[in-house]
């Protein structure tokens, strides 16, 4: 059964991706003849051509984060059906569409985000507001990727030597592609094959420090990433990173292939498996970049837009990239449906990543593998996902800052107001989203799920009103907005509930995540209030 959710899951994202793929493109008006920002603006730090290997590289390992894993193992407790019909529904119609079209507006606006986007179609106050939401989900990002990250170095600590050398050698990647005139080609076989030289020297030297050490140590780096050119570290250590995640999924795969598992978890659980879980809205919350994530138009619209190197690049990078993540997810949904219900509860009470690992190295004993490697292997894959995701919400946190804070007149005369400054902005967002992960993943993860899913609803309603400007289709997106708002603001909702809840109990709870939930659902009816009638009028703006 495995074997054909695999298979069944791949073959329909092949046809989507010819079909309703290149449908999109035809309806939307993609054009190669086009000038990208990228050659526009090349200024050698943000807007810098990258080749499409490159970019897909960057955009899936940036996209795919921890989300793809955690998501579908936590959502297993509902079941494997409604899981798995989710992601590959969700990846075709609603992720892909979202993603694709998000990345296709910022790139016709000169590489500028969707806050952009809003206010050209309706206004600055709207932009402003949509600017604040799409900030505090970054740092929500910061604060639950981060977590991730540092559980990853503290208990397997040959993780965190490979991903300290790993950096090294992104870096020497970038200066040799962009310093010399060697081809990709011989540089990617050498850098490959000096990444898994890095693996073998995690399991030799394994670097062990307490939980506080690595937490200050990744807030450092990615202070640090979100400031140098993108060329000297964000371009070579995603493309390096994509070759060992497209490793793991392909091991993965072959190894369902030979074990053979049988699927073991119940096909369907319950509507309520716990005390205020309901399949609706929260399969659709947990399962946050499996099948559609609002983070992915924060980096279609932050970094990927200003290296888009040709229009024909779109579908592969935006669609492409959404599917590839969605396979994934089937994957990481197996590593947990082929365990009975109680060996699944028992591997939960670590982390969805123990689960993940877990199950892949097992399926990759077949191939020869020994399962201790397989699985640092994976715990790595796993951490330079996160990492992938976390120094990009970074830095595109640091965009949309700027962003804020600087009016047309000041950039027209080149004026750079104090919090519009790049390492200000930095900082700024650096230190907000640390405190708010120094409580722990398990705490964080549920709001952001509920934030990262709303900003998907918020962007496909950008996507919608950009269209509709330029004339364009825009039907296809309707119709999963109404549904993504829906399942969200209920989300969000409920979140609010059971967090009053616990505080006046008196059993936990979190202030700040409390106060952010609800800045954030007044945020979001405001914005759906103000720009609907917009998006209903009969009248279409002029094209640009």
């Amino acid at each position: 059964m495995a074997i054909i959710l695999v298979l069944g899951a791949l073959v329909l994202f092949v046809i989507a991706y010819i079909t309703y793929g290149s449908w999109l493109a035809k309806e939307w008006g993609v054009d190669p003849s086009r000038t990208t920002p990228a050659h526009e603006l090349s200024d050698g730090i943000d807007y810098v051509p990258a080749r499409p290997a490159v970019l897909l590289g960057h955009h899936f390992a940036s996209i795919a984060g921890a989300g793809p894993i955690v998501g579908p193992i936590t959502a297993a407790v509902f079941g494997w059906v409604p899981v798995f019909l989710w992601v590959v529904i969700g990846s075709i119609f609603v992720g892909g569409v979202h993603d694709f079209g998000s990345l296709l507006a910022s790139v016709r606006e000169r590489g500028k985000s969707i806050g952009f986007v809003i206010n050209k179609a309706v206004g600055t106050t709207e932009k402003k507001l949509f600017d604040i939401f799409s900030w505090l989900t970054l740092l929500l990002v910061v604060a639950a990727f981060a977590n991730i990250i540092v559980t990853s170095f503290v208990t397997i600590p040959q993780v965190a030597t490979t991903s300290l050398l790993f950096i090294v050698l992104a870096v020497s990647f970038g200066i040799v592609n962009t310093q010399t005139k060697l081809p990709l080609w011989l540089t990617t076989i050498v850098g490959v094959a000096l990444l898994f030289l890095c693996i073998m020297a995690g399991q030799w030297w394994p670097i062990s420090a307490p939980r506080e050490v690595w937490y200050l140590v990744i807030m450092a780096y990615i202070w640090i990433a979100s400031t140098v050119p993108v060329w000297i570290l964000l371009q070579p250590r995603d493309y390096l990173n994509s070759y060992l995640l497209y490793a793991m999924i392909a091991f993965a795969v072959i190894g369902i292939f030979l074990y053979r598992p049988t699927i073991q978890l119940e096909a369907f659980t319950s509507f309520m498996p716990s005390k205020n879980n309901f399949l609706f809205p929260m399969l659709f919350i947990t399962i946050a970049c499996g099948a559609v994530s609002g983070f992915h138009s924060l980096v279609s619209s932050g970094t990927t837009s200003k290296q888009v190197d040709s229009e024909k690049d779109l579908k592969l990078v935006g669609y492409g990239a959404m599917l590839i993540e969605g396979l994934l997810a089937v994957v990481s949904l197996i590593s947990a449906a082929y365990l009975t219900q109680p060996e699944y509860l028992e591997l939960m009470k670590g982390t969805p990543n123990n689960v993940f690992s877990t199950g892949l190295a097992t399926f990759m004993g077949t191939i020869g593998i020994p399962f201790e490697f397989g699985k640092t292997f994976v715990a790595l894959a796993i951490s330079a996902f996160a990492l992938t995701s976390l120094d990009t919400a970074t830095r595109i946190g640091r965009y949309i800052f700027q962003e804020f804070w600087t009016t047309d007149e000041q950039v027209e005369k080149g004026q750079t107001p104090l919090l519009s400054n790049m390492y200000v902005a930095t900082t700024i967002t650096v230190i907000l989203g640390g405190l708010l992960g120094w409580s722990g993943y398990a705490v964080v993860w549920p709001i952001f799920g509920s934030a990262n899913q709303l900003l998907a609803a918020m962007a496909l309603l950008a996507v919608a009103m950009w269209l509709k400007g330029q004339g364009r289709n825009n039907k296809m997106i309707i119709l999963p907005m109404i549904f993504m708002f829906a399942a969200t603001l209920a989300a969000l909702v409920l979140l609010i509930y059971n967090h009053t809840t616990l505080l006046m109990s008196g059993e936990g709870g979190s202030i700040p995540l409390l106060l952010i939930a609800i800045a954030l659902i007044i945020l979001a009816i405001v914005l759906v209030y103000r720009t609907w009638k917009h998006l209903t009028s009969e009248k279409t703006p002029a094209n640009p």
